[in-house]
């Protein structure tokens, strides 16, 4: 017979998983990874958008001088702030009728259950750890803003946060010039690293495809390679660049773009997931009108953001 709870175990076991589910995605790519070692998942309350505040500029009210001379005291505009939309994105659930009577008895029912969740949880998490590379154009634009929206091919064009990088300079990342090959990789990085450095401000992660990976490694054979251990630990391969780390998120399926190192800053770089929506089950249970079936759903919300882009480098 059907096991007359059913609802409550589907429930029940969704809700059980999702702080599992939220933290295996921040450890899905190396990117969510560094973000959430250095406490940049930002759950965020509510709001028509997501705020993100920008310190565009330095105080204007610098003085130098001597004895009476006057210091400025004007008042100095160097904040703003971007906005980024909500992005959505959930998964469904579903037991039918026939499986409920042929898989008769609590045990069996939960067996059956677990497996598609498990299943659901690995697509869930892979789907929004390549969201986090896009661009956030697919599915006409629901899809999360990931790092080549935030940190673009074309640095002067397109608007991300609300701001217009044609028309706002302290808004667009560099792109690297130079030559993306085997041979000269080390040059070109060299080249677009010193572009990105303001003081103890620098990049602490770059991040590579399949092609920018091969590149460096090759040019690194005959030397010594130090990488980072808790990377390693956390199953990353990495090797070192200047002070950054240098991480392959490429592999199998390579869900980092192709052809690209990206160097990054990751202070100014936010995951920021709904409090109430960090995959958690949507509503209740749900019954089909004209099928026998029991639904729920795990949902998402939220988007990435970034607070300073000319700290920011890409490689292509």
């Amino acid at each position: 017979m059907a096991t007359p709870n059913l609802s409550e175990i589907i429930t029940t076991t969704l809700r059980s998983r999702t702080k599992k589910l939220a933290d295996s995605v921040t450890k899905n790519n190396a990117l969510l990874y560094r973000l959430s070692e250095r406490g940049n998942v930002k759950p965020f309350s509510g709001g028509r958008t997501i705020v993100q505040e920008i310190e565009y500029a330095e105080n204007s009210n610098y003085t130098r001088y001597s004895g009476n001379d006057v210091i400025g005291i004007a008042p100095s505009d160097v904040m703003t702030a971007a906005e980024f939309d909500i992005k959505q994105a959930a998964l469904s659930v579903q037991i039918n009728g026939l499986e409920q009577l042929q898989n008769s008895g609590s045990e069996m029912i939960i067996d059956l259950l677990e497996a598609r969740i498990k299943n659901g949880e690995r697509t869930m998490r892979n789907n929004i750890s390549i969201d986090c590379y896009s661009d956030g154009t697919a599915s006409g634009g629901k899809q999360i803003g990931g790092l080549q929206s935030l940190v673009a091919d074309t640095a002067t064009s397109g608007t991300v946060g609300g701001i217009n990088r044609a028309t706002w300079t302290f808004w667009r990342n560099i792109t690297g010039t130079g030559s993306f090959t085997a041979a000269a990789i080390q040059h070109t990085m060299n080249l677009l690293w010193v572009q990105l450095v303001r003081g103890q401000d620098q990049p602490d992660i770059c991040i590579a495809d399949n092609t920018g990976w091969t590149y460096y490694l090759e040019s690194l054979q005959t030397l010594q390679r130090i990488t980072n251990s808790k990377l390693a630990d956390a199953g990353y391969n990495n090797l070192k660049y200047m002070t950054s780390d240098f991480v392959l998120d490429g592999g199998y399926g390579n869900a980092a773009p192709s052809s690209h190192i990206y160097m990054l800053n990751t202070d100014y770089i936010f995951l920021r997931p709904h409090k109430d929506r960090n995959f958690e089950p949507i509503g209740g249970d749900r019954f089909s009108t004209n099928q026998d079936a029991v639904i729920n759903l795990i949902g998402w919300a939220g988007n990435m953001t970034l607070s300073n882009a000319f700290l920011q480098g890409v490689l292509k």
